[in-house]
């Protein structure tokens, strides 16, 4: 076996190891007792018969439904499956969705203490329309990427395990946000790096140099927001967590701003910062003789070209995900002063800032990095 695929097999063995010790110590703790008398379930069905459907399309909802209907529904999972059920299927242009027979939907059943019953549509069964969303994703990847873009796939499976399974479970346990966020981070890039580039010089420089620019991003996020005053408990869809804090659970909401600029800015700062110690290796390959400082200067020049479309990247990124919020804000005519003082706009422009500032600084950062590693092998090796 080469070496590099040695290392790599040993460094993502110890990943791995790491991974199952933080699923046990994040995984949430057993409820203890009975099980209620009276609960609700959400399984999978199937449209039998349409009774009754008052749904019209209501123009000044742009054409979304309104009304409801009443319907056969056989269910498919559960306690309850091979039951047929009537249930109530309500629409409305923010919610529900009219449904047709032979389609699939999800049922809310409601169970209660005498052993009674009684259902309704909870939403159409999205799992095979997504099932093919993402695998249509997965075949271009492999087609256009080939050995390269399946080591991506697994990476980011890599990424989604640690977000679910490590990082949601530990907050949700009262672990520390910010340092839970930063580590998982941490955890993330030295795994995909590790899977994309194996154990190289170039790859522990990218690891090295995104550790450092998510840390940048974390670090300008938090004073951002204590300039402005923003933190996690400004954000729009906070009030349910902090619903459960104060029924006990907890979970820190202060630094979800700040936690979630770093996880935003992971993946471009990973682009960037691999790309980089790609280009100056290769740039050292080519000239030997070049000091540290000629070698930092290319990693500038090379991280500079980058700067301008993986800032816009970024930024359009937090706009495209804001864009009705700014649709809201423009229509209702806010005043300058009054615009620039909302919450909402602030926490927007701390988010897309500190990420860019991520992105930016990793460019030195992984460059002087990358020269130091490079120097000092040449000094070995003359």
């Amino acid at each position: 076996m080469k070496k590099k695929t040695l290392r790599s097999v040993i460094v993502l063995s110890i990943a791995l190891v790491v991974f199952i010790v933080g699923c046990v110590l994040a995984a949430p703790a057993e409820k203890d007792g009975p099980a209620p008398a009276e609960y609700s379930s959400y399984e999978r069905g199937k449209v039998k018969m349409i009774l009754s459907d008052s749904t019209t399309p209501d123009p000044a909802s742009d054409g979304g439904y309104r009304g409801d209907q009443l319907m056969i529904v056989e269910v498919t999972t559960g306690k309850y499956a091979g039951k047929e059920l009537q249930v109530y299927n309500y629409v409305g242009p923010l919610y529900g969705e009219p449904l047709c027979e032979g389609d699939g939907c999800v049922v809310t059943i409601s169970t209660y203490a005498d052993g009674s019953f009684v259902g309704t549509v909870f939403e159409f069964d999205r799992l095979v329309p997504l099932v093919i969303v993402v695998g249509l994703f997965l075949l271009a990847a492999v087609i256009v990427g080939g050995k390269t873009g399946a080591k991506s796939l697994i990476g980011l499976l890599v990424t989604l395990a640690c977000l679910f399974f490590i990082l949601i479970p530990g907050l949700m346990k009262g672990a520390p946000t910010l340092l839970l966020v930063f580590g998982v981070c941490a955890f993330i890039a030295v795994v995909t790096l590790t899977i994309l580039g194996g154990i190289e010089k170039k790859t522990l420089c990218a690891m090295l140099g995104t550790i450092a620019g998510t840390g940048m991003a974390l670090l300008f996020a938090l004073i951002a927001q204590w300039l402005t005053r923003v933190d996690g408990l400004r954000l729009d869809d906070v009030e349910p967590l902090l619903q459960l804090r104060q029924q006990g659970m907890n979970i820190g909401l202060r630094g979800l701003l700040a936690g979630g600029i770093a996880i935003s800015a992971l993946g471009a700062v990973m682009d960037v910062t691999m790309g980089i110690s790609s280009a100056m290796c290769e740039v050292s390959a080519a000239n030997e003789s070049l000091s540290m400082w000629q070698l930092f200067r290319s990693g500038m020049n090379i991280g500079r070209d980058m700067v301008g479309t993986m800032t816009n990247t970024l930024i359009l990124a937090f706009l495209g995900s804001s864009f009705t919020l700014i649709l809201y804000l423009y229509s209702i005519g806010l005043q300058p002063w009054q615009l620039i003082s909302s919450a909402l706009l602030s926490t927007e422009v701390v988010s897309s800032v500190s990420g860019s500032i991520g992105v930016i600084l990793s460019i030195p950062l992984t460059a002087l990095i990358t020269a130091l590693a490079l120097s000092g092998k040449m000094k070995k090796n003359p």
